[in-house]
């Protein structure tokens, strides 16, 4: 391979909240940086081209790179936290303090003197805590202060903590005020407030689909009210309650329904996403009189209150709705999307009015605040512009003359470590305050803020109809124009970084230290990236699963699984819940639209049943009969989705996650439906292995996926189809280990005809660029806001086909390595290892002085529900799982990388983190 541009070396700067550099590092120089000049008849693709070969992390004149197709250059001044991220935050009565709740990191809250900027207090369930409480989850929204400022409430599983907070702002003396489970639901909290007395708490119970009035110094509930669908922002105008229902109202008869914790919410019987928005309106003073309920927007979030009106973000319908309170209903919906291109994606998520009428909303999705000027309920507003803020914001107030902005996500994944690398979980969340400046400057940031996300005009350019003589090309210019690929596979795998499977090919930039998995481990996935192409500078958007499969289906993460974080109680992969699903529909559903056919294979499946009989030894053994006999398998499983219009085109045969089902077997299902039906337009995979943590050793789990993926790469291109097919690989995302270069950087593959052959393609590229590519070649129509202003991966194609096919390589790992128990068929004798490629050994005796921490391991991971058929992926904490399979690959003789010891499970450095899931 020819190597066209290496680096090794990112500027990161932080900032203070004072505006002052925290660090300062060399600024990286990168040659020939691809920019397009947009003409002032725009451009048929995004600006996304101006990132030419930077890289996540790098600071440019235009903003920071981050690994969603953005830049961050706030406004203001910023205080990074490097706690983990913000999930919701309140400020003191008296304006002097910032409590904020806090997941993916050390601490479950904090407290942040905003006179002085700097974090006062963490608390939490770790040692590393300055004030220790039983549990680190939070909830969507909260924490909550008392209006004498004495006390504050922290929304969490089963109620709430609250504290005392003492003169100089801190909090002391926890006390669990707990709201009892309904059955299988539990409170799930969302937001709180006082009465004026303080001696009442009115709590939106989300879990329960109620509010309850809490006695504030005894903690007794008092009142309850049923309401809609996951209540979850709550505010008081006068004697009434104002609470918004992210689900929506209560099911009727007739009504198209799906799951919602528990419950069967209004849900699009095609996409499943959520079809009412409602607010709920409670008469304090007739408590047992009727609620009343207002009609909003979709997925009602904040409610804020002021001047005789109640202000509401409809935050999958992308608009405020504005309750006259003295009317008793939606008198104006301020539209909040910016860019004429796209008509969804922005998530507005909490709103604000300064003194001087200008009415701010955080659009989350979009890294800004979109001003307005505002005069009264019924008085249109008037659009005043833009400000650019760090990684989604979620929570908007003024303090005096200053605005103080919460991003959930901070500057990224760049929380400082002593580790030999980066990780997705090096979370950072941020405040950012400013002044609200002059309309001239606040137009003036809005072209940042549109250079910042690359909207231009043109981005959506759509082929004109009828145009049949336009020639076909790999990535069409225009949407529906004719692509010379007819067959598009979307392999989808699990949390892997570049380094660990690339890190070992010189001919990128990769860490050769990190390459746990490298050539004898993925021989397949190498030889496909020497024939088809490297690419070394591309990212992964999402933390863990449940955001990554959202990426990868929906071009987006929504606000509910970004919010869920704290707790991911209610839902975790949202399969199986309406509120994580777009009203835009999924990849699938836009394929279908476009007259496509799909065929799916796992991906955004949710139920699977199985015979007890099958073992991931039968199963491996009966993928071997498969093979040999081509007969039918003698284990059928059958895995389905909540989605009505994913399981039309889903082969129910093919297992969804569970790392006791070996990829081998998903292989032969997928072959034998290949070799019967043929291909989709649109063929959509999960091929779980290299998640690992079942009965086989890690290194052994990620060589069947490299085999498999050899495999069905084998099959397509030894076929009729090869000719016009194009294969995209893809990690759901790269939580599962260290990268050099950041967290967030994954590897991926291009495999066709059609794909440049033989160059490292240092381009940066997401998640996000290559569904874009995927539409472009279907001519499915953009989803959202993030994928129309992507750019195709056009860079990655040439217009001359190479149609050399590729021949799987037998794995040089054995795949039942690390077995406790030998599969009746035998144990697989793998192909000699390359010795120029780093040894990869064989599971061994545990040496004895790790044999007592070896044992707490494997207790511990009998709980992570990896296997069966209720396995999560995620659901163990990802510091304790990236710690036991390094130790697993390395026959418990090295430790983790940056550390100098191997520890047991609940002494690992980030233990503390929660895990996806706790209900099990």
């Amino acid at each position: 391979m020819q190597v066209t541009r290496r680096r090794r070396g990112t500027e990161k700067r932080q900032f203070d909240f004072l505006g002052r550099p925290v660090s300062r590092r060399a600024t990286l120089v990168t040659a020939c940086v691809t920019a397009l000049a947009v003409a002032a008849t725009g451009t048929a693709f995004a600006e996304t081209h101006q990132f030419g070969t930077e890289q996540v992390g790098q600071v440019t004149a235009k903003g920071q790179v981050i690994s969603s197709d953005q830049y961050l250059a706030p406004y203001g001044t910023r205080l990074v936290l490097n706690d983990g991220k913000i999930m919701s935050s309140s400020v003191s009565p008296d304006g002097g303090h910032l409590a904020a709740s806090v997941t993916d990191g050390d601490a479950a809250l904090v407290v942040v003197d905003l006179k002085s900027g700097q974090v006062r207090q963490r608390i939490g369930s770790a040692a590393v805590d300055d004030l220790r409480i039983s549990s680190s989850a939070v909830g969507q929204e909260g924490p909550t202060y008392s209006p004498d400022g004495s006390q504050l409430w922290l929304g969490q599983t089963d109620g709430y903590t609250r504290f005392t907070v003492n003169a100089d702002g801190t909090l002391s003396n926890p006390v669990a005020v707990p709201i009892p489970a309904d059955g299988p639901k539990h409170a799930l909290v969302g937001a709180a407030v006082f009465s004026a007395d303080g001696s009442t708490v009115y709590s939106a119970v989300n879990g329960q689909n109620r509010v309850v009035a809490i006695n504030a110094a005894t903690g007794a509930v008092e009142q309850s009210w049923a309401v809609g669908n996951a209540p979850r922002g709550i505010v008081q105008v006068g004697g009434r309650l104002y609470v918004s229902n992210e689900g929506g109202r209560p099911a009727k008869a007739g009504d198209s329904t799906l799951n919602s914790y528990n419950t069967q919410v209004p849900a699009s019987p095609v996409t499943g996403a959520t079809t009412t928005g409602t607010v709920s309106v409670i008469d304090l003073a007739k408590p047992s009189a009727a609620v009343r309920s207002i009609e909003v927007g979709l997925h009602p979030t904040a409610v804020y209150a002021a001047h005789g009106a109640v202000f509401v973000t409809n935050t999958a319908g992308n608009s405020v709705s504005v309750i006259d309170t003295a009317r008793g209903r939606v008198v104006q919906t301020i539209a909040t999307q910016p860019w004429p291109e796209a008509s969804v994606g922005y998530e507005p998520d909490a709103v604000t009015l300064t003194a001087d009428g200008h009415l701010l909303v955080t659009l989350g999705r979009a890294n800004a605040v979109a001003v307005y000027r505002y005069t009264g309920p019924q008085q249109p507003v008037s659009y005043v512009g833009l400000l650019p803020t760090d990684y989604f914001p979620a929570e908007i107030t003024t303090v005096g003359k200053q605005v103080v902005v919460s991003n959930t996500r901070g500057i990224d994944a760049l929380r400082p470590t002593n580790s030999a690398g980066h990780g997705t979980h090096d979370t950072t969340s941020s405040l950012t305050r400013f002044t609200l400046p002059s309309d001239r400057v606040i137009r003036s940031e809005t072209a940042k803020v549109f250079q910042q996300n690359g909207w231009t005009n043109g981005a959506v350019a759509l082929a004109a109809k009828g145009n049949s003589k336009a020639e076909p090309v790999p990535v069409p210019a225009r949407i529906g124009a004719p692509s010379t690929i007819k067959h598009v596979f979307l392999i989808v795998k699990e949390n892997r970084t570049y380094d660990q499977l690339f890190g070992d090919m010189a001919q990128g930039n990769g860490d050769a230290a990190l390459a746990q998995f490298g050539e004898n481990v993925t021989p397949n996935q190498h030889a496909l990236a020497q024939q088809f192409g490297l690419y070394d500078n591309t990212y992964d958007i999402g933390t863990n699963s449940a955001e990554g499969h959202n990426w990868l289906m929906q071009a987006d993460d929504p606000e509910y699984t970004e919010s869920s974080a704290g707790e991911y109680l209610r839902s975790y992969d949202t399969e199986d819940d309406a509120l994580g699903h777009q009203e835009s529909g999924f990849l699938w559903t836009g394929a279908q639209a476009a007259g496509k056919s799909v065929r799916d294979f796992g991906e955004f499946q949710q139920f699977l049943t199985k015979p007890a009989t099958a073992s991931w030894q039968n199963l491996y053994c009966d993928a071997k009969t498969m093979d040999a006999t081509g007969q039918g398998t003698a284990y059928p499983l059958d895995s389905s989705s909540p989605i009505p219009s994913l399981n039309s085109v889903s082969v129910p045969g093919f297992p969804k996650f569970d790392t006791s089902v070996p990829d081998q077997y998903r292989y032969e299902i997928w072959k034998q439906d290949f070799q019967k039906n043929g291909p989709a337009n649109l063929n959509m995979f999960w091929l779980s292995s290299d998640h690992t943590g079942g009965p086989a050793g890690p290194a052994a789990q990620v060589a069947d996926n490299d085999l498999a993926t050899g495999k069905i790469v084998d099959e397509i291109s030894h076929s009729k189809y090869w000719k016009d097919s194009a294969i995209f690989v893809v990690e759901d995302d790269s939580q599962a280990g260290l990268d050099h270069v950041d967290g967030h950087r994954a590897p991926i593959q291009i495999i066709s005809p059609w794909a440049q052959h033989g160059v490292v393609d240092d381009h940066y590229y997401t998640q996000i660029t290559m569904i874009r590519t995927i539409e472009q070649i279907l001519g499915i129509h953009p989803m959202n806001q993030k994928d129309s202003a992507a750019t195709p991966m056009t860079a990655a194609f040439t217009s001359k086909p190479n149609n050399t096919p590729f021949t799987a390589l037998p794995n040089r790992t054995s795949l039942t390595d690390g077995l406790s128990t030998p599969p009746s068929c035998g144990v697989d004798t793998p192909a000699p290892q390359d010795p120029h490629a780093a040894a990869v050994p064989a599971t061994t005796a545990v040496p004895a002085a790790e044999k007592s921490v070896a044992a707490q391991w494997t207790t511990w991971k009998s709980h992570q529900r990896l296997t069966g058929p209720d396995a999560v992926p995620d659901y163990a904490n990802p510091a304790q799982m990236n710690h036991l399979t390094w130790y697993e690959t390395h026959n418990w003789k090295q430790p983790y990388p940056g550390e100098s010891k191997i520890f047991a499970p609940n002494d690992v450095p980030g233990a503390y983190i929660p895990s996806s899931d706790t209900d099990g």
